[in-house]
């Protein structure tokens, strides 16, 4: 049985007089991976910095296992791991310099990062990049990286702001299945993406938005059967279409 690790409940966002998110109600469950779609202006990267704490809600709560996260959002913090969509990475510093501040940052001490340091480097193969800047990586090995800092301090719960975004298709690939595998680990995984084919092959549930409010949520085959399509993509067409007749 699913449990539920954190819930949304009434969340607003307004800047100023225009209205970006409508009272959203979402139950993200321990160990899924759930993706946020929608087209440009939709509400999800607003919706995912709310999520990420990144800004504050104008109504509503999120809870954190029966608890407001903004009682104690520091330590909310410490569970959540948060992958921009852009790099933001220390370019004078290596990147065994990038996770040891990264670690720091979290409150880790040396006995602690290094460990995890050598093991996120193993597991997304970034060795021979350790003692190099981050200027010297592709773009996909930028975004392995950004991935594995992500992960310094263990979260429980990550988000992934469109993490395969402009990446040749192989790389998009590779990228997938190290998603696979953080949930294979438990981690719960947020994931933004404009990227249909992504979020059907990766998600357990879709959250479908339409100017700042839920439309859909429901797993990708549920999706599928009740449109009658055979991938996400053209449920997401349909969809819009309906909307747009409306």
């Amino acid at each position: 049985m699913s449990h539920i690790l954190l819930s949304l409940r009434g969340i607003t966002k307004q800047y100023g007089a225009t209205q970006v998110l409508h009272g959203i109600n979402l139950d993200i469950m321990k160990g899924e991976i759930i993706s946020l779609l929608g087209v440009n202006g939709a509400g999800k990267t607003t919706l995912s910095s709310i999520i990420a704490t990144l800004h504050p809600p104008t109504a509503g709560d999120i809870m954190w296992h029966d608890s407001s996260i903004y009682n104690d959002i520091t330590r909310y913090r410490l569970k959540l791991g948060y992958c921009p969509q852009r790099p933001n990475l220390f370019p004078n510093l290596t990147l065994e310099q990038n996770l040891l501040f990264a670690g720091r940052l979290y409150g880790l001490n040396d006995a602690e990062i290094l460990p995890r340091v050598a093991k996120l480097i193993k597991q997304f193969e970034l060795e021979k990049y350790l003692q190099q800047k981050a200027d010297v990586l592709s773009g996909g090995y930028k975004q392995r990286f950004m991935i594995a800092r992500s992960l310094i301090h263990q979260p429980d719960f990550i988000i992934l702001d469109e993490p395969t975004v402009g990446l040749d298709p192989h790389i998009r690939r590779q990228l997938w299945s190290m998603i696979k595998e953080l949930k294979e680990s438990g981690i719960t995984v947020l994931l933004t993406t404009h990227y249909l084919d992504e979020a059907e092959k990766l998600s357990d549930r879709v959250c479908i938005l339409e100017q700042g409010r839920i439309r859909l949520i429901d797993t990708p085959e549920h999706l599928m059967a009740d449109f009658k399509q055979n991938n996400l993509e053209d449920v997401f067409i349909a969809l819009m279409k309906a909307t747009n007749h409306a």
